[in-house]
């Protein structure tokens, strides 16, 4: 208090104009002054007959107490922002195929709701993810399926149709969608890790029983380097309809007009985990859910 009152009175440099500015008696202000000098052992003004004048030292000194408040003003603020959820951080991970349709629009709502939150993401396989998770090194995780996870929450969000990815030259890219009966004699391609398993076992589902035993090849790569092994002409793949969004040099993306099942999506976090940001998104991802129930 004394160092506010000092403050007003070097603005000032009188003391019933610095008591009246601070809603406090002129005797209240100029006690308290003595005070501070007496503690510091330093002069900080020189008393007139109208007013004061700042000594040198109070100058000094009054202008690194300035300092320091604005530097405590912001610091308070910016806490409050951060417990808010208003700023800070908040760390996401993703796979590179589901970074498209829903989740970049929810990802640009959420920007545009909260432009000062430092939105950082971490592209990888969903066992890495989930991990990171676990280990509070990210705050959420979004991830095909719905992953059972002892210590962690899963919502479903939002659902997509499935797409095949061809060589452009292929005879099926020329149609505007396919069936699974005229891809069951097609060499398919999967990744080992991220959606790569899953993949794997609907190529089975859909094929083995029905027609012959699909030829199916795992390769440990990123999703860039299996597009390119379609493109190159290895094999066929299966991708989602967000992924079918953005164009990649060779392919063609085409819907399956028979799959029934749509693939779902889910955010994955810790209960434990207190970030207001993290609450924000989840919010806004469900408000973002529930509209498109409801077609809205």
């Amino acid at each position: 208090m004394a160092l506010l009152q000092a403050l007003s009175v070097a603005e000032h440099l009188n003391f019933r104009h610095a008591a009246d500015a601070l809603g406090v008696s002129q005797s209240s202000v100029s006690t308290r002054i003595k005070q501070l000098e007496q503690e510091l052992g330093v002069q900080l003004f020189e008393r007139r007959h109208r007013g004061v004048r700042l000594t040198e030292a109070g100058q000094h000194f009054l202008e690194h107490v300035a300092t320091g408040i604005e530097h405590l003003d912001h610091a308070v603020r910016t806490a409050g922002a951060i417990a808010r959820g208003e700023r800070g951080r908040l760390r996401i991970g993703l796979y590179s195929s589901i970074f498209a349709g829903y989740l970049a629009e929810l990802l640009g709502q959420f920007r545009g709701h909260y432009p000062t939150v430092d939105l950082q993401i971490m592209e990888g396989r969903a066992r890495d993810t989930i991990r990171a998770v676990r280990e509070a090194r990210l705050d959420v995780a979004f991830v095909v399926g719905v992953p059972r996870v002892v210590d962690c929450h899963s919502r479903p969000l939002w659902t997509e149709a499935l797409f095949v990815v061809l060589p452009e030259q292929h005879a099926l890219a020329e149609a505007e969608g396919v069936t699974w009966p005229a891809l069951s004699g097609e060499s398919f391609l999967a990744r080992s890790g991220g959606p790569g398993p899953q993949v794997h076992d609907h190529i089975v589902l859909r094929l083995a029983g029905h027609w012959c035993q699909p030829r199916i090849q795992r390769f440990d790569v990123e999703r860039d380097t299996l597009m390119s092994m379609v493109a190159q002409g290895y094999g066929i793949t299966l991708t989602s309809e967000a992924a079918a969004q953005v164009p990649f040099p060779g392919v063609a993306f085409r819907p399956i007009l028979d799959e029934t099942e749509l693939i779902t999506f889910s955010a994955l976090w810790s209960p434990h985990n207190r970030c207001q940001a993290l609450l924000h998104l989840l919010a806004l991802a469900q408000q973002k859910s529930e509209g498109r129930l409801l077609g809205i």
